[in-house]
């Protein structure tokens, strides 16, 4: 009879995990609010870090401006937790945070700024 073997994933993200993402840090370092746009410094080399790096990642989908609730749901991480690690690259100068809104902002970005928020708390 062949033996299957099955491995229980917890979809729940772990506080034991965050905490070791974050060194025990619940605050970050700079003020980042929820709908903070961030995007990746044109000259920023991913600061040696290991694909495996959750770091890496965040470089990655800053690529594109994305808020920090998009990030946390991207990744399947705490928000709390994004904003120390983007807090973290904000701070080596790989992200960079850019204006939410100008104050000039259309009614269309205003829309497309909400939207973006609501996709990535419900994504949490």
């Amino acid at each position: 009879m062949p033996h299957h073997h099955s491995e229980h994933i917890d979809p729940e993200p772990s506080l034991v995990r965050s905490y070791a993402l974050t060194e025990g840090r619940t605050k970050p370092s700079i003020d980042l609010p929820l709908e903070a746009i961030v995007a990746t410094v044109e000259d920023a080399v991913a600061q040696n870090l290991a694909p495996e790096d959750i770091r890496a990642s965040i470089v990655s989908l800053c690529g594109q401006r994305i808020s920090i609730a998009e990030i946390g749901a991207h990744l399947g991480v705490p928000i709390g937790v994004a904003r120390v690690l983007v807090a973290d690259l904000v701070v080596t100068g790989a992200l960079e945070v850019q204006a939410t809104l100008r104050s000039d902002a259309t009614a269309v970005e205003r829309l497309d700024l909400i939207e973006r928020t609501l996709r990535g708390l419900r994504a949490l």
